[in-house]
């Protein structure tokens, strides 16, 4: 049974802010939390939705292949790219502002054996790859990073699923030891296919694409149902 999804009518407040202990913190127009520290995040995010229990955001293990990125989202951009029709760049207000967001709990599992069950809100992808456009010859949706990584997905898979880019947690934005910017919510695949920190999205017929750590012996379905390493030659 899937997860229910819900359209969210993005938020149009400027500025909220608070004091939780003993700590400030402040949200502006884009989304974005400054000066708080993810245990602080605790005492303000969702921990129940729809009468079932969701996991902290202190609730994740730290596992990036360079240590959490602090991106400057006044100069960041999201580029579209590879077999579209048009090319697009998008300054992270704009991802926020332009597309329709949406909310589902879902559970990331970690092939370090721990998972966490969150409430993800965000924009579809497969909203953005609409506008850009995908060319017919499209086999793989490549997603790179901040820190360089990467990983891949068959279109259909994006295209044929409510895949969610993150912004927010729990009803929170989410900090940058999480993702923020943007993280996708990989529904049904192991927790490396989670990539955080996304900073471009290209469109390639390249099907036999591995990323970071499938280059590296693991699995590139990376379904939860089936093991997560396979033998390379």
């Amino acid at each position: 049974m899937k997860p229910k999804l819900y359209i969210i009518i993005p938020f149009t407040v400027v500025l909220l802010s608070a004091f939780t202990a003993g700590i400030y913190f402040a949200i502006d127009k884009a989304g974005f939390i400054s000066d708080v520290k993810t245990e602080e995040l605790q005492t303000v995010e969702i921990r129940e939705y729809e009468g079932k229990n969701l996991s902290s955001v202190n609730d994740f293990r730290e596992n990036s292949i360079k240590g959490p990125q602090y991106v400057d989202t006044a100069t960041y951009q999201l580029e579209v790219t590879g077999l579209v029709e048009k090319p697009l760049n998008f300054t992270h207000e704009e991802v926020i502002d332009s597309y329709k967001h949406y909310e589902k709990m879902v559970r990331l599992d970690c092939v370090e054996g721990w998972s966490v069950n969150i409430l993800w809100e965000g924009m579809l992808v497969r909203d953005i790859l609409n506008d850009a456009g995908v060319l017919p010859e499209t086999k793989k949706v490549i997603f790179h990073a901040y820190d360089e990584y990467t990983t891949s997905f068959p279109l259909d898979y994006i295209m044929g699923n409510d895949i969610i880019m993150a912004y927010k947690m729990n009803g929170i934005i989410m900090p940058p030891e999480r993702g923020y910017p943007f993280q996708l919510v990989s529904e049904s695949k192991w927790g490396y296919k989670w990539i955080k920190w996304i900073t471009k999205i290209e469109l390639s017929d390249d099907e036999y694409h591995r990323g970071y750590w499938e280059s590296r012996g693991y699995s590139n379905h990376a379904d939860l149902d089936e093991s997560f390493f396979e033998y390379m030659p």
